[in-house]
């Protein structure tokens, strides 16, 4: 979104990130400087990684209040969503120790 008095900033998207990866996962950890955002294609009996993000927490705070009216929209439109049964509390080939 362009702010008044402010030129258009012209974004280009790398060639192997032209498409979209599906995900029905994610984890999600942090230290002090940074969060950190796994997210998960996870088709039983196998999962794998699609997508790793690494950002600040001030900009985490932006992403969460604009998935937040997003949703809210949505719900406007669509109807109230319910929350989706977690994929990871269940075996999907592998464990971790």
């Amino acid at each position: 979104m362009t702010q008044p008095n402010q030129p258009n900033q012209e974004i280009k998207i790398q060639d192997a990130l032209a498409g979209a990866e599906y995900a029905n996962a994610m984890q999600i950890s942090h230290n002090k400087e940074e969060f950190y955002l796994n997210f998960f294609n996870i088709a039983p009996p196998t999962g794998r990684v699609c997508a790793k993000i690494i950002t600040n927490p001030g900009h985490l705070k932006r992403m969460i209040a604009a998935l937040q009216d997003n949703l809210k929209k949505y719900e406007a439109q669509f109807g109230v969503v319910t929350e989706a049964e977690s994929s990871l509390d269940k075996e999907i080939g592998f464990k971790t120790s």
